[in-house]
């Protein structure tokens, strides 16, 4: 195998944290875990719940940036502010539904609560958009469950056969 890092944007999606009146705690969860499995954080963006906003950013990170792939968290529950999901299945071009119902099948056997996410995953270009929960505790649960697997999507997606660091 190569030595191809993914590139990754992470996304964190939060009235509060983006007022400044709450810390981030998930992003820089994600960031860490998905740095150990070989992934180069390229961008970081904390932006409040807001659709149009959101599809933006989305389209910017896939459409200029080129990253590989945009990991989300925040705004997948039943708060009428929680748009992430329509945020990012406006913006696809495909759906990867999979990696949300496995994420969901993970979560479940630790929580009944995750029946609640509406986490999507999907694709756009060449870039794979996956939405996790908000919590710290949430993104590993959900991040644990689908790493192992990802570098081998992405590699199809992108046409990077063989070029992987893991």
């Amino acid at each position: 195998m190569g030595t191809y890092r993914w590139k990754a944007a992470v996304v964190t999606l939060s009235d509060k944290g983006a007022a400044g009146l709450r810390e981030d705690l998930s992003g820089p969860v994600l960031c860490d875990m998905i740095t150990a499995s070989g992934y180069d954080v390229v961008k970081k963006v904390l932006l409040a719940d807001d659709f149009e906003e959101i599809k933006k950013c989305l389209c910017q990170l896939c459409d200029e940036d080129k990253v590989d792939v945009i990991f989300t968290t925040g705004g997948t529950g039943l708060s009428p502010r929680d748009c992430t999901p329509e945020a990012t299945l406006a913006v696809a071009h495909r759906n990867v539904p999979g990696i949300a119902e496995a994420m969901r099948l993970s979560s479940l056997k630790i929580t009944p609560r995750a029946m609640l996410s509406r986490a999507a995953s999907v694709v756009r270009g060449q870039t794979l958009i996956i939405n996790l929960p908000g919590s710290p505790k949430a993104v590993r649960e959900n991040l644990e469950a689908i790493l192992p697997t990802l570098d081998h999507g992405l590699a199809i997606l992108t046409g990077r056969d063989g070029e992987c660091a893991r």
